[in-house]
């Protein structure tokens, strides 16, 4: 029998990923993780520019290259909130602020989940299986009056376990999917946003 606490927790999770979707509803025994190669930048590791910029700040979840306006709204205010505390950008101006474009892509890193996830759920968790999805996060800056943007990109994972399998290398502690999702924007954002500190354009 699914539990109803984790079915929740799990479709909160679909609105974002796209390649967990099928394998993740076909089981209720399934366990999430954020991938620990890609840790969370304090702010205090950032190069704060010598003086802030006006500066416009836009952010887009998309899922394979496709915007996914659900999976925006649910992490667009704590990505602004991130942005802020970094202390890098001044609050936009009317007509003279530069922009920051901030994308994070969900993109597949396994292969044939969805019909992984149905084996699992057919033998009730005997046949177990583990999923992987990617996110890119770009970061680009244009300044005011300029036509290039400087881009920088991070990249990050969350994994899936299904029935019974083990977590895979690299993975955390289990947590819930909107955790995981949360605290991957965060560390992923963090990463992007350390390498533009550090462009000798940016500052």
């Amino acid at each position: 029998m699914i539990n109803p606490i984790r079915s929740a927790r799990v479709l909160r999770m679909l609105v974002v990923t796209g390649t967990l979707a099928a394998a993740m509803l076909s089981t209720g025994c399934a366990s999430v993780y954020v991938d620990t190669a890609t840790k969370e930048v304090p702010v205090a590791a950032m190069k704060k520019p010598a003086q802030l910029k006006p500066t416009q700040v836009v952010f887009e979840f998309q899922t394979k290259g496709a915007p996914n306006a659900t999976a925006t709204n649910l992490l667009k205010d704590g990505v602004l909130a991130h942005v802020a505390e970094t202390g890098l950008f001044g609050p936009a101006a009317a007509g003279s602020s530069a922009m920051v474009n901030i994308v994070i892509n969900n993109i597949p890193l396994s292969d044939d989940a969805a019909s992984k996830g149905f084996v699992t759920g057919l033998t009730f968790g005997l046949a177990g299986t583990a999923v992987t999805d990617g996110y890119i996060c770009t970061v680009s800056y244009l300044p005011a009056g300029k036509s290039t943007p400087i881009v920088k990109t991070a990249r990050h994972a969350i994994h899936v376990t299904i029935g019974n399998a083990s977590a895979p290398a690299g993975a955390g502690k289990p947590v819930d999917g909107n955790t995981a999702i949360k605290t991957m924007t965060r560390d992923i954002v963090s990463n992007a946003l350390r390498d533009l500190s550090f462009d000798p354009t940016f500052n």
